[in-house]
């Protein structure tokens, strides 16, 4: 997990304000990234980019960001991954004049399948889950773009004569001309719905992008205007092309080709630089993922959970169970109550997700806190991993 944000002002900026403001910006976003920070500035263009950063792939400078591509043209700041960054590699490496490469990280192949085919193109060649914003200094156009189906977060919207950009709220809330107006129609989704679909954001004038699509935003635009995003992939024609091509085999056919298809999405999201571990409930998927990563290990692999205080809550024995089954190390559990407000851990946790996000119902962010040291394969990444092989 890492985190990005940024912001284009029409007409240029002071290069002294932007970068405090970009900084304090990047600081917001620390938790997301502990391992390194970095800006990019380009005051006549007014686009200024922050990145933190969890170091997976490449844990040298090497994978430092922002990022400049070979050729110069492209700047990006990227958060997540790109699980098949070395099949795309090696298509580039069997290419004519292939890139100097400078590390081994995803953001580097990327930025070189900007270079070589254009970012739609390149874009529909991607595993992964990610969420960037990268500046093409040749013509002066912020593209934003998200994966297939929005694991990384990206809120987006104009402040003035400013466009501003993040994983996340709190660093929206920095920028000096953010004014924080409440939509009063979201709130009502959200009281109906329990969540926040997007593009629709708690924040008036802002979105969060679309999963599968990308926005380009033109420096030499009219302020306030918003261009539509465009899909370079959505769910229903893969629907539509499995329906066309069928599976054709019997049931024990199927299984074989279920398992292997999993285990080339474990195995992709399986490869860092870094200690792997995995969050385990004891239920099917999580069971599942642990098995494979498991199987495909020499080591034990790493793995948590959430328990509760109250045993009526609490399934955290099962997933202990498929622990020790499975031999993994280091099971850790995070215990959590569910008592009266003020109670210790209750209140700190929902201090924690309640402060700086916008209301969702996704709690994985409770989870993290368990596994700060480990980066984690988690069930939710495998089933979209699995549905981008189709």
């Amino acid at each position: 997990m890492c985190g990005i944000v940024g912001f284009l002002k029409a007409g240029g900026f002071s290069p002294a304000d932007a970068q405090i403001t970009i900084d304090a910006q990047t600081r917001t976003l620390f938790h997301r990234g502990p391992d390194d920070a970095g800006t990019w500035l380009a005051p006549d263009a007014g686009i200024a980019l922050g990145h933190r950063r969890l170091s997976i792939l490449d844990l040298s400078p090497a994978g430092h960001q922002p990022m400049v591509s070979g050729s110069g043209r492209y700047v990006i700041v990227l958060n997540g991954e790109i699980y098949n960054h070395l099949d795309i590699r090696a298509r580039l490496d069997g290419a004519p004049s292939a890139p100097q490469w400078r590390g081994h990280s995803d953001t580097e192949t990327l930025l070189a399948g900007f270079d070589r085919w254009g970012l739609e193109s390149t874009l529909t060649q991607t595993v992964g889950m990610f969420a960037f914003a990268v500046w093409d200094r040749h013509e002066r156009i912020l593209t934003l773009a998200r994966d297939r189906m929005g694991e990384k977060p990206l809120y987006y919207g104009w402040q003035g004569s400013s466009f501003l950009f993040a994983s996340e709220l709190k660093a929206l809330r920095i920028h000096p001309e953010f004014r924080a107006e409440i939509d009063r129609e979201v709130v009502a989704r959200y009281m109906r719905h329990g969540y926040i679909r997007a593009p629709h954001c708690i924040y008036r004038n802002f979105f969060k992008l679309l999963p599968g699509t990308y926005l380009e935003l033109a420096a030499a635009g009219p302020p306030g205007r918003l261009p539509a995003a465009r899909s370079y992939w959505s769910l229903p024609p893969a629907m539509e092309q499995g329906r066309r091509n069928p599976f054709q085999g019997d049931d024990e056919e199927a299984a074989r080709e279920l398992e292997d298809l999993i285990g080339r999405a474990v195995a992709l999201q399986s490869i860092a630089d870094v200690s792997l571990g995995a969050f385990l409930s004891g239920g099917i998927d999580s069971s599942l993922v642990v098995a494979l990563m498991q199987a495909r290990s020499s080591n034990p692999v790493k793995t948590f959970t959430i328990g509760f205080k109250e045993p009526r809550f609490d399934e955290a024995k099962h997933a202990r169970a498929v622990a020790q089954h499975l031999g993994t190390s280091d099971f850790l559990r995070l215990r959590v109550g569910v008592g009266r407000p003020g109670r210790g851990d209750r209140r700190d946790l929902a201090d924690y997700v309640l402060a700086d996000f916008e209301p969702h119902e996704d709690a994985d962010a409770l989870v993290r806190r368990a596994a700060e040291a480990v980066e984690t394969l988690d069930a939710e990444g495998l089933e979209s991993a699995q549905r981008r092989f189709n």
